[in-house]
């Protein structure tokens, strides 16, 4: 079965069932990253800061304590579990889509890598690998460019008439 450009071929209804969750899902992905601004400051340090607090700075301006075990474990679990759906539907949907080879292979793994260095790399930021608040920033960010890269080009081929 060829995959590469089924989209153009979809009836309506499927296109714009298509098109309607990859919108709804993509306000739900941005509000997260909106909390993620509001909560970490999106930098290196406010990440740090979020997970293992700030009870020895004395000139912070909100008090931050470290997270618990059981918080921890169930901000990582929830996230991957959920990401991994997310992940798994964008790609399916990015599967069918018209693009080269590598390009669409890129944007159906890549995710799933940075689910688990994003918030793997929380978990091993919380239990003391402070240099890993880099690693999380810098997969966190990635995540963000492909899921949006995925969604424009979804987006751009539903609308497109072949």
């Amino acid at each position: 079965m060829q995959l590469n450009g089924l989209i153009f071929t979809l009836p309506k209804e499927i296109k714009l069932l298509i098109g309607v969750f990859v919108i709804v899902l993509s306000i739900g992905f941005y509000t997260g990253l909106l909390f993620v601004g509001e909560t970490s400051s999106a930098n290196p340090n406010g990440i740090e800061e979020h997970y293992l607090g700030n009870e020895d700075d004395e000139n912070a301006e909100v008090m931050r304590f470290k997270k618990s075990d059981q918080e921890m474990l169930t901000l990582v679990h929830n996230h991957i579990l959920s990401m991994s759906i997310i992940f798994f539907l964008v790609g399916l949907i990015v599967s069918i889509t018209q693009l080269n080879k590598k390009l669409k292979l890129f944007l159906i793994v890549e995710p799933f890598i940075s689910v688990i260095l994003t918030f793997g790399g929380l978990y091993m930021l919380w239990v003391g690998m402070l240099w890993m608040k880099y690693i999380v920033m810098f997969s966190g960010i990635l995540m963000t460019l492909t899921f949006t890269a995925s969604i424009l080009i979804i987006l751009k081929q539903l609308l497109v008439k072949k």
